[in-house]
């Protein structure tokens, strides 16, 4: 951070994004034990018992684990001076946003997403990205208002305190 740059927020996408690839852990589980107990004793049992844990760890690591590692090593800073996107696991990517070049601020929330108090933000900047959709933002109405007066302090050139108005 730069000199008078203070942090306001940071924060992963909302924690939803993990359902699915739960759902999958259970059932990979359940049924990778379900073939292990019901597997009938044959000449060759002990292959298919490796085979069906190689299966098993191989569909966690692409439908659990991989997508939780994306979900952890995605992150949203809301500074004082810019907004910062980090995403990326075995490579990182971050992307800055400068207060100065926000142009529009916009959130859009589903049914469910209102429910789970997430949503969706959309920031359009003068720079190289132009707009920029952020999807599964946790508390987004809070995000958006702390969004906006961070915007409003850049404009003023004068931060505000965390909370403050």
């Amino acid at each position: 951070m730069t000199e008078g740059e203070r942090r306001i927020r940071s924060f992963h996408p909302h924690w939803k994004r993990l359902i699915g690839p739960f759902l999958a852990l259970i059932l990979i589980i359940v049924g990778s034990g379900a073939a292990l107990f019901f597997m009938p004793d044959f000449e060759y049992r002990s292959y298919a018992l490796i085979a069906v844990a190689v299966v098993a760890v191989g569909l966690l690591t692409v439908w659990s684990f991989v997508p939780y590692l994306r979900w952890k090593n995605t992150s949203y800073v809301l500074t004082s001076h810019r907004f910062t996107i980090g995403t990326g696991v075995l490579s990182k990517s971050i992307d800055d946003i400068p207060m100065t070049k926000v142009n529009t601020v916009s959130a859009d929330q589903t049914l469910v997403e209102r429910l789970f108090g997430s949503g969706t933000l959309v920031v359009e900047s003068a720079g190289d990205h132009g707009r920029i959709t952020l999807r599964d933002i946790p508390r987004i109405q809070e995000v958006r208002a702390e969004l906006f007066r961070a915007l409003d302090d850049a404009a003023d050139g004068e931060p505000s305190e965390p909370g403050g108005r």
